[in-house]
């Protein structure tokens, strides 16, 4: 669970977890850069505690860092070489002052190694074999009761399952910005499980692995088979915008499939503010334009390729619609209303109608006004922005 100043919240997160129909055997909070009570209290609710050291890759990065420390191979039935099994060996035993024939980078990665585990609470110990499950969770969502056990179900039950995700509802608050936002999470929700659970991207706010499957990403980095991330084997691409989506394309290029069954929910933060909101989602759609650039066009690229010319004639139906209002506006002072394209308007309030039913009929009253286009326009002026730094390579931040 990587966790960045969420003393506010980490209780409740931890207590979710507790409350599961299939409780964790173990549960490890990744503290992140925090300048707030993040791990004590996480230590006092019983987890185990691993501090990130000099990370500057964010969620990646701490994750990384954690792996590293929780993803050796045990002894017992250990698939390393000798000279790796000696590496690690000598990796745990080299005091911080000693001197060392390596070179510089091997050198560093060992002392980060060794300061990593001194800021480790708990049983030094790598899990056990490729079949152990491990979930990652984001400190700001809360599990429902079934979900570890419907994620851990389906990836039993078929050995090429990579990740299972979840779908979510957003938290109260947040204004009239987070009910928009909670309205898209739902009608989301719906679309996934019309599918069946079928889904484009393993979704970063809670999702399950087996560990085998993170040790072969890792090896896939190493060998050129996926983007070297990291450069030292890191799971998660320090590279990228959006870590989770180019997890997802790394899942499914080797041969795995993922999934996002209707029992695996779960409750998550929304965005306070219309500018933390733009930020949030110019991270999330650049990020998804520059992973398909990365991997290219491919047997597994080519949909999102397609979604993403889609979401582009999206962004410029809208800016016709609204410079050709504004010219209407501006030329005669109205705007013509023509029977065939109220008739068009229609077909979309019915279904932002329909689409919100799970919200219940007081919220599907209320989308047939459309107020949600405001919400609309919002999402497809970003996506403008997106594809413009994209093109330009502005500088990217997070």
């Amino acid at each position: 669970m990587p966790a960045h100043d969420e003393g506010a919240r980490i209780l409740a997160t931890l207590a979710g977890l507790r409350e599961q129909t299939l409780r964790p055997d173990r549960v490890l909070v990744v503290a992140d850069n925090c300048s707030d009570d993040t791990a004590t209290l996480a230590r006092a609710a019983g987890a185990e505690v691993y501090e990130t050291v000099g990370n500057r890759d964010k969620k990646a990065g701490a994750l990384n860092q954690a792996w590293a420390l929780r993803f050796r191979r045990a002894a017992v039935g250990d698939r390393r070489g000798t000279d790796r099994r000696g590496f690690d060996r000598r990796t745990s035993a080299l005091p911080l002052d000693a001197p060392d024939r390596r070179s510089g980078g091997r050198r560093q990665q060992a002392r980060r190694g060794v300061i990593a585990r001194r800021r480790y609470t708990g049983p030094v110990r790598p899990d056990r074999s490729d079949d152990s499950l491990v979930v990652v969770q984001d400190a700001d969502s809360t599990l429902d009761r079934g979900f570890l056990a419907g994620a851990a179900r389906h990836i039993r039950r078929d050995e090429r399952m990579g990740a299972v995700g979840g779908t979510f509802r957003g938290d109260p608050g947040g204004g009239l910005v987070g009910h928009l936002q909670r309205n898209e999470y739902a009608r989301y929700a719906r679309d996934v499980r019309r599918l069946k659970g079928k889904c484009l991207v393993v979704t970063g706010t809670a999702a399950m692995f087996r560990a085998g499957t993170l040790r072969r990403i890792s090896e896939a980095r190493q060998n050129g088979e996926l983007p070297r991330g990291d450069g030292a084997g890191g799971i998660y691409d320090t590279t990228v915008l959006t870590e989770d989506n180019e997890l997802t394309f790394a899942i499914l290029h080797l041969g795995y499939t993922v999934l996002s069954p209707q029992e695996c929910t779960l409750t998550t933060e929304v965005m306070p503010t219309w500018r933390a909101l733009w930020h949030q989602r110019l991270r999330w759609k650049r990020g998804a334009v520059e992973n398909c650039f990365q991997y290219g066009v491919t047997s597994i690229t080519w949909r999102y390729w397609g979604r993403q010319l889609l979401t582009l004639a999206g962004v410029l139906v809208t800016l016709l619609y609204l410079g050709s209002l504004a010219a209407s506006l501006a030329v005669s002072g109205s705007v013509r209303v023509e029977p065939f394209w109220l008739a068009v308007t229609g077909i979309f309030v019915l279904e932002r109608v329909v689409t919100i039913a799970d919200r219940g009929w007081r919220h599907m009253l209320l989308a047939a006004s459309m107020y949600e286009l405001l919400y609309d326009v919002f999402l497809q002026l970003v996506h403008a922005k997106a594809y413009l730094d994209s093109a330009l390579r502005r500088e990217r931040r997070w």
